[in-house]
């Protein structure tokens, strides 16, 4: 039986631009609402369209309080 890998998303507020790669692709954390979802904190590779994106990670906002703590 074939799975639905056919998923929506979209980007509620762009955060910052971390860094891009010689293809133009650029490293981004955004919160993002996938699936109609609540909007999550996620970071990933996109292209300059944000059409096609990379393997990533999504944080709650708990979750992106706790890393600042760590990074701090």
């Amino acid at each position: 039986m074939a799975k639905n890998t056919e998923f929506k998303y979209e980007i509620k507020e762009h955060i910052a631009t971390l860094s891009t790669n010689e293809k133009g692709w650029s490293k981004e954390l955004n919160l993002i609402s996938w699936n109609d979802r609540e909007p999550v904190f996620d970071i990933r590779t996109w292209d300059a369209e944000h059409k096609h994106m990379g393997k990533g990670i999504t944080l709650t906002e708990e979750e992106v309080r706790i890393l600042g703590k760590v990074l701090g």
